[in-house]
């Protein structure tokens, strides 16, 4: 659903931890302007999260608190959502969801490099292996408006922004303001 009071479209940024999306999401930002929000430090900055996960060794989202936090943000337009779920932001914030794959020993690297272990690091590749974060998009939005993009390596990254630039400067022309 296109908002005709925007100048510039919402665009997600989702996946698996460790597939590129803030390196993607900043460097994106950079070149277009757009306002990065990386939804993990939005939720601290605006306390947003509820007790924390002991399993997983990381704070749980309060996702109504954090929807209310973000809605005046994304009615404004010209936003850069990256997180890694995507089923409980309104379908109505994105123009476009591009959901970053990566292949799973580049993965499995970067995520011991983070220090994931145990439940966590197999949980994560799991969710890679089997398309989670893919599955969740395509359910949660239009088809037409969900893309999987691959982010093997920095040659890839680039690609990817590029192709997202063009598509940017379509949907301006295809949303000018008369």
């Amino acid at each position: 659903m296109v908002n005709m009071d925007r100048n510039s479209p919402n665009i997600l940024v989702t996946g698996t931890p460790g597939v590129g999306k803030s390196l993607m999401s900043r460097l994106l930002s950079e070149k277009t302007g757009l306002v990065w929000i990386d939804v993990s430090k939005f939720a601290i900055e605006n306390k947003c999260l509820e007790e924390y996960d002991e399993v997983y060794k990381c704070p749980i989202l309060d996702e109504d608190k954090l929807l209310d936090h973000m809605e005046p943000l994304m009615c404004e337009g010209g936003k850069i959502v990256d997180y890694h779920g995507s089923d409980f932001f309104p379908e109505r914030w994105f123009d476009i969801v591009f959901v970053l794959r990566t292949d799973n020993t580049i993965l499995y690297d970067r995520l011991k490099d983070r220090g994931y272990t145990g439940k966590k690091l197999e949980d994560n590749i799991e969710c890679e292996i089997f398309q989670t974060i893919l599955e969740e998009a395509k359910s949660s939005y239009r088809e037409e408006i969900v893309h999987e993009l691959t982010s093997n390596n920095l040659d890839e990254v680039s690609d990817n922004i590029n192709r997202i630039c063009q598509w940017i400067e379509q949907w301006k022309i295809d949303n000018e303001q008369e």
